[in-house]
């Protein structure tokens, strides 16, 4: 499809997903997966149907799409809400989050893998998908301890992964800096990098609450979003800075200050379905097929790894938290389930690490059909075993 226009290529794409999410209704599966494997499909290493040039074309679009995944997430961190649930879901997602980079982490380094490359898919292994386990818990109507811990803490742990995350890209660029490891390049430099990217994002929410009061129409509102996302994206890009924590950020200020916040995501949410399609659409389409032998072992590892730690992280969470017994027995098997973020993060991966960065991104991007797939049937069998499905 080389000699194509980018117009059509893209018409083209956003109807293979709208075809293929009914293909994945009718076996109760994420749509997500199915828009990651109708673009492995069509793209240049399975089938051809789209070049390599053609997918290029599509390179504006990943950062956006981040951008707006960040900002989404940002909005989960509203006080008064936290505030209602308690310390327990903060404490469960802190520590499972953190708790699994760490040793995802540790066991690739120890099994001999280099250690930018250990951290970054240490960091991407705290990041779980909301999507999938909230199908599972509208579709059966479940209702419980666990179920009621699962929400909150599936709201913060995408807010600890892209944390995690920053922090794990500081160090690797310390590490890999010409100048070698230095006080300023393992400390000074990470701390800018985080610390500059919370400041300016507050700024920005600060000034995007004043502007959305400011314009009362809802698509004006709509388009001070994206002007804001854009310049988040744009300005910490130029500046050095983590535009997914820039994102996040602006997003956390501006729901807690702004007083027609919930009126805004609400339109934020009715825009981004197409851009998430193309998102991952382009995803799975990068997907080089050829490289899954050579990381398949590092992969599996990555898989078995991070489910293990999962179950762990959120079970000392739990004991921290002094959460019920069966929370602490069944909360860590429904946090499997992996997408959006973590596809983003690997997107980042591609450019921290340019060496490991397909390597990195086939992992995820082949975990996330597996975990996409099984993490749905499991979170169902244990919340039926924890007596939140009832008959």
């Amino acid at each position: 499809m080389g000699d194509i226009n980018i117009y059509t290529s893209l018409a083209i794409a956003l109807l293979l997903c709208l075809l293929v999410s009914k293909i994945m209704k009718k076996v109760n599966l994420p749509n997500v997966t199915g828009y990651l494997i109708i673009g492995l499909l069509v793209g240049p290493y399975c089938l051809g149907i789209f070049s390599p040039e053609t997918i290029s074309k599509f390179s504006v679009i990943p950062d956006i799409a981040l951008g707006f995944i960040a900002f989404s997430i940002g909005a989960e961190f509203n006080f008064s809400y936290l505030k209602k649930m308690g310390k327990s879901p903060i404490i469960i997602s802190a520590i499972q989050g953190f708790g699994v980079s760490i040793f995802v982490t540790l066991v690739l380094v120890l099994t001999g893998n280099n250690l930018s490359f250990s951290l970054l898919l240490g960091a991407i292994a705290s990041a779980t998908a909301p999507a999938a386990t909230l199908m599972v818990i509208r579709q059966y109507k479940a209702k419980g301890p666990v179920t009621s811990m699962l929400l909150p803490v599936v709201a913060i742990d995408d807010a600890i992964a892209i944390f995690a995350f920053s922090i794990s890209v500081a160090i690797a660029n310390a590490i890999n800096s010409p100048g070698g490891l230095s006080f300023t390049n393992a400390i000074v430099n990470p701390l800018t990098e985080i610390l500059g990217s919370i400041l300016f994002g507050a700024v920005l929410g600060l000034i995007m609450s004043f502007l959305t009061k400011w314009f009362t129409g809802r698509g004006n509102r709509l388009s001070v979003v994206i002007v804001f996302i854009l310049m988040s994206v744009g300005v910490s890009n130029s500046l050095g800075l983590s535009s997914l924590m820039t994102c996040m950020t602006m997003s956390a200020i501006y729901v807690n200050i702004s007083e027609v916040s919930d009126k805004v995501f609400e339109q934020v949410d009715r825009f981004t379905p197409p851009l998430f399609m193309f998102f991952f659409f382009i995803s799975g389409a990068d997907l080089d097929i050829r490289v899954i032998p050579t990381v398949g072992l590092v992969g599996l590892l990555y898989i078995v790894t991070r489910a293990i730690g999962k179950g762990l992280a959120t079970y000392l969470g739990a004991e921290v938290a002094n959460a019920e017994p069966v929370i602490k027995k069944y909360l860590g098997f429904t946090l499997l389930p992996q997408a959006g973020v973590a596809i983003g993060l690997s997107a980042v991966a591609m450019n921290v690490v340019p060496q490991y960065g397909v390597q990195i991104r086939t992992i995820i991007l082949s975990a996330t059909v597996i975990y996409e797939l099984t993490g749905p049937v499991i979170t169902k069998i244990v919340l039926k075993k924890a007596g939140e499905i009832k008959k």
